[in-house]
Order: structure tokens, then sequence, then C-alpha cells
């Protein structure tokens, strides 16, 4: 396919859209809308962040009401130190041929390993700058300090703010956790740098996988910011489905966000689009458990058992056989 039908379709054409094809989206969600490289930050989950050595702030106290999005993790200049040379020290993911030789690539976005090949105080002075914040433990302002940022709307999950970087995951978990506050943190999701044709489907995409200004067009997979192979094959049975009814005249289907496809398609369609990145099916897209449940196992059982009761509710309102 080159272009898009004027017919109900389903655009499910990954992370290596072909040029025409590509050109053909642009035209119609926008350039800009549509990306071309995945630039993304490691995500932690809130919980697991130590917030005896963590705080929250904005700097210079600014924003006093948003304070809440902002977690820091303050350095001492050993503990810095420490930290870059474990950066460097670290095995990065070679790069694709296509990928090393497109100028696109890494444009005004640079990984932390290559901020800090360049000089040892990049990080210092990029990324991890500590000024407009003092550290509540000592008074003082920190060497440096790590920030995250709230990035869903339950506050259960905070991306590390400007850590792109292209580290195995095995080293981005060794190596961020060095990170004070961070020592015994659970990734949601690691940082990527790679090849990944996009759209920004909180501005284009409804939640029900519909194109916002087109009600027969629906995109499915990769493309709308989706990652993961279940994640991607389950928002290609969504988008299917809802074609289907839409040509049926039936009633689409917005799933419930207790369901694992339910939050993440309302992920990628309610986040905020000028920092949208790509997301995976992971349990901190889900809505609190009340009351909470601490054991890990016994809370994704938790999870597990509300999403099957809700989804049955929801089938069952639809009146679809199970």
């Amino acid at each position: 396919m080159k272009a898009i039908p004027d017919a109900p379709t389903v655009v499910a054409s990954g992370p290596l859209t072909a040029k025409p094809l590509e050109q053909a989206i642009a035209a119609l969600g926008g350039e800009e809308y549509l990306y071309f490289y995945d630039a993304i930050a490691p995500l932690v989950e809130a919980e697991s962040i130590d917030m005896t050595v963590a705080f929250r702030a904005s700097r210079y106290g600014r924003g006093v009401e948003e304070a809440g999005d902002y977690i820091n993790c303050p350095m001492t200049e050993a503990e810095y130190n420490a930290f870059v040379d474990a950066l460097l020290q670290a095995e990065t993911i070679p790069l694709r041929d296509f990928e090393r030789e497109d100028p696109r690539f890494f444009e005004g976005c640079l990984p932390i390993e290559q901020m800090a090949a360049r000089s040892r105080q990049s990080l210092a002075f990029g990324p991890m700058r500590p000024v407009g914040l003092t550290d509540p433990r000592t008074g003082r302002r920190p060497y440096a300090v790590v920030q995250l940022r709230q990035d869903n709307l339950a506050g259960t999950l905070y991306n590390i703010v400007g850590f792109q970087t292209n580290l195995r995951w095995g080293e981005q978990k060794r190596v961020l956790r060095m990170i004070p506050g961070l020592e015994n943190a659970a990734f949601a999701r690691y940082g990527m740098m790679h090849r990944n044709t996009f759209i920004n489907a909180p501005a284009l995409l409804r939640p029900t996988l519909q194109f916002r200004s087109r009600d027969d067009l629906f995109f499915a997979g990769q493309i709308t910011g989706v990652e993961g192979y279940v994640g991607n094959i389950g928002t290609g049975l969504l988008a299917g489905v809802n074609a289907a009814r839409r040509l049926q005249g039936q009633p689409l289907w917005t799933l419930p966000t207790t369901t694992m496809l339910g939050a993440l398609c309302d992920y990628v369609t309610h986040a905020a689009p000028q920092d949208f990145q790509p997301m995976k099916a992971n349990l901190g897209l889900l809505p609190p458990l009340h009351p909470p449940v601490r054991n890990k196992r016994e809370r994704q059982q938790a999870y597990s058992a509300r999403a099957l009761a809700d989804l049955e509710a929801f089938l069952e309102a639809a009146e679809v056989a199970l």
C-alpha cells in the first residue's frame, strides 16, 4: 500500500513504514505528528522510589501546585563521578546500518552516554543540573540531581527526565540503580533509541483507535505508539472489531481501563501530546487497587481478577456471548 484508501481502513504498517505510505500518513495527520525515531527515557514505578532520599520539588519553587509532578534524586560529587564512570563503561546496543546512515537519527536528542563521553561535566550542566533545587536533608543545593516527572494521570509511573539511552537493558538496571533513591527501582520500561515510525496518538486517535477527523479510519499496532508483540496484537484486534462494528452500525468499544488493553489504549490516546512516547503493557498503567495490596504476587492476582470481572461485565453489557 502506497496510499490510504478512501474506504473503511485499518492502518497497521509497523515501525518501518515505507516512504510512500509514511508520506500519506504525514499528509493526513500533519508532519508534526509523525515521528521517525524513539528516544525513550526509562520509566520507574512510583512506589519503588525511596522517598527518604528523593524529594518532591520544582526548580526555584515555581509551579508549587505542580511540585508533586517532579521527584528529585540528589547526588554528591563522589556519587556523580561514580555514576559517570559506570555510564561510560556500560555496554550499548550497536546501531544498525540504516540508523547510523540516517541524518535524522539522534537529531537534537543525544543519549546520556554520548553526552557523558563528550565531557565529564556535561550531565551536571545538562539533564542533571541542580540549579533551583535544595536537598531538604542537607539544606544545600546538591552537586547534581536526577529528576523524575510524573508520566500518567494516576501518578504510578515516573520517567527519568532527559535520560534517553542506548544502553543494554541489563546495564540500565545496574547503572540507574546507582542513583540515590533508585537503589530498588522497578522499571516499567527501559530507555530505547531506535528507528520507529509512529504517530502522536493522543493528538490524532480516539480510545476506539479511530482517527479523530475520519470515522472510518483506524490505526493499530506499533504505529499507534504501543510497544510489545502482545500489545500490538491486542490493538489490531480492537481496531478490527471496531471497524466491523462501525460497518454494522453498532456502538464502538472503549475497553475498561482496568483491563490491560483498555489501559494501554487509554494511555496512548490520553497522554500529554507534547511529551508523548511509545509505551508497552505494564501494571503501572492500571488504576490503583483499593485497598492497596503490598505483596507483589497477590497484587498481580488482584489486578487480573479485577480485569477479568470488569471485562466480563463489559461484554455482557455489549451482549457478546462469552
